[in-house]
C-alpha cells in the first residue's frame, strides 16, 4: 500500500529494582543467566549499567502484534526478576538512585564507551525506548532518509508524549524528561542533520569510522555509535527513532509506536501524491525539543511558519487529524486514539511528580515520597502484563 513494508520493532530498558530499598540494583547478569534459557540472544541483552536490562522484539506486521510482543518481553522479564526477589520499572530515570554507586557491565562494547567519555559515560543512569519501522531492502534507503529529513519535526512532539524521567538523584528537576539533558552529554546525539540522500550520510560513517570516532572492535565504521533522536539503523534496515522517554504503561508505549508509524505513512503517502512535509532547520527543532524536554504535554512549541507559540495539546490534537486518512489502513484507530487519554492524564513524568507530591500533602518525608514514585513506577510498569 506505502511501498515499504512499515513493520514494527521496539526496544525498551528497564531498570532493575530492589523490592525493599526500591534503589536500582546490579543484577543484570544474574537475570540474563536465567533469561538464556527463554529469550534468545537478540531479545534480551545487557546495558551499559548493571542495574539495567534491555530487551528488543521480533519484528511485528502492525501495532497489535507490537502490543503482545511488549506484554510478552514486560511479562517475562518480570517473572526473572521476581525469581531472584526483584522488581522492574519503565521509566527514563530512577528517581533517587545515584550514578556514583553503579556497576558498568564488562562488556568490551561498554568498556570501550567508558574510556572514550570517561566522566560523561559514568552519569549515563538512563532508560530509553527505541521503536523501529521497517522499510525494506536497500533499494529503499534513499526513501527512508528523506522520510527522516520530514519526521524531524515530529521529534518534539513525541518526545512531549513520552516523558518519563523528571527526577534526579533524588530531586524533582523540574524538567518532564531529564534523561535528555544527561544522554546529549555525549556526543552525535540530539537532532540529526537533514540529508540529499542515503550516500552522503554513508560518507559521514566512513568519514566518523576512518578519524576512529565511531568504530567497531575490529576498527570498522560503526553507524550504532551515532546516537541521534533519529537514524537508520545499519543491522535491522529500519528508520529508528530514539528520542522517546521509555513509557511506562503499555498503553502509552503502543500508542507512540503507532503514532510513529502512522506519521511514516502519512509521509510517504504525501511523497506517493508529490508532495512532501516541510523540512525544519536543525536549530528550529532543538529549540521546540528542549521546550518537550522541559514542559512535556504541558508546555508550547513555537509555530516557527507563524512565529508563534502554540500549546502541545492543540499541536498533538492537529498532528492526530494529519495523519487520520492512514490509521485505519494500518488497523491503529484505537492505539492512535489513546494519545488522547494521555493528553487528558498526564505522562508518566507528570503523574510521577504528582504521585511525590500527594506523598508529602500526606505527611511523608523526601525520602518516603521518592519511594511512593518507585513503587507507582513498578505497579504501572505491569499493568496488563
Amino acid at each position: 500500500m506505502y511501498g515499504i513494508p512499515l513493520t514494527l520493532g521496539i526496544e525498551e530498558e528497564y531498570q532493575i529494582i530492589h523490592p525493599e530499598t526500591r534503589d536500582l540494583h546490579s543484577y543484570v547478569q544474574e537475570l540474563l543467566e536465567q533469561g538464556r534459557l527463554i529469550f534468545p540472544e537478540e531479545e534480551l541483552k545487557p546495558e551499559f549499567m548493571q542495574s539495567q536490562i534491555e530487551v528488543g522484539s521480533q519484528v511485528c506486521r502492525n501495532v497489535k502484534e507490537l502490543r503482545q510482543e511488549v506484554i510478552r518481553l514486560r511479562r517475562t522479564v518480570k517473572t526473572l526478576a521476581e525469581k531472584k526477589g526483584m522488581k522492574i520499572a519503565a521509566a527514563s530515570t530512577h528517581p533517587f538512585s545515584s550514578w556514583l554507586e553503579q556497576d558498568v557491565n564488562a562488556g568490551e562494547r561498554y568498556r570501550e564507551v567508558l574510556d572514550k567519555m570517561r566522566g560523561v559515560a559514568e552519569r549515563l543512569l538512563t532508560f530509553g525506548m527505541h521503536i523501529h519501522i521497517g522499510f525494506g531492502g536497500p533499494e529503499n534507503r534513499d526513501k527512508m532518509i528523506e522520510i527522516m529529513n520530514q519526521l524531524r519535526y515530529f521529534l518534539p512532539h513525541i518526545l512531549a508524549l513520552t516523558t518519563s524521567s523528571p527526577f534526579w538523584q533524588g530531586r524533582n528537576t523540574g524538567l518532564k524528561s531529564y534523561r535528555s539533558v544527561v544522554f546529549e552529554m555525549l556526543p552525535r546525539t540530539g537532532i540529526p542533520a537533514s540529508f540529499e540522500s542515503f550516500s552522503e550520510y554513508q560518507t559521514l560513517v566512513d568519514t566518523l569510522g576512518q578519524v576512529g570516532s565511531a568504530v567497531d572492535a575490529d576498527g570498522n565504521p560503526d553507524a550504532t555509535k551515532i546516537w541521534w533522536d533519529a537514524r537508520p539503523h545499519p543491522k535491522f534496515g529500519t528508520l529508528e527513532i530514539r528520542i522517546s522517554d521509555i513509557c511506562t504503561s503499555v498503553d502509552d508505549a503502543v500508542s507512540i509506536a503507532a503514532l510513529i508509524q502512522a506519521l511514516v505513512a502519512k509521509l510517504i503517502k504525501l511523497r506517493q501524491k508529490n508532495m512532501s512535509w516541510r523540512l525544519y532547520r536543525q536549530h528550529h527543532i532543538k529549540e521546540n525539543k528542549w521546550r518537550a524536554m522541559r514542559y512535556g504535554i504541558e508546555g508550547k512549541l513555537i509555530d516557527f511558519g507563524i512565529k508563534e507559540e502554540v500549546p502541545m495539546n492543540f499541536l498533538v490534537l492537529e498532528m492526530l487529524e494529519l495523519i487520520d486518512d492512514v490509521v485505519d489502513d494500518l488497523g491503529s484507530r484505537e492505539e492512535i486514539d489513546h494519545i488522547r487519554t494521555i493528553l487528558e492524564r498526564g505522562t508518566s513524568a507528570d503523574r510521577q511528580v504528582q504521585a511525590y507530591q500527594n506523598a508529602l500533602e500526606n505527611g511523608a518525608s523526601k525520602e518516603e515520597a521518592l519511594i511512593a514514585v518507585v513503587d507507582f513506577l513498578t505497579t504501572e510498569t505491569m499493568l496488563g502484563v
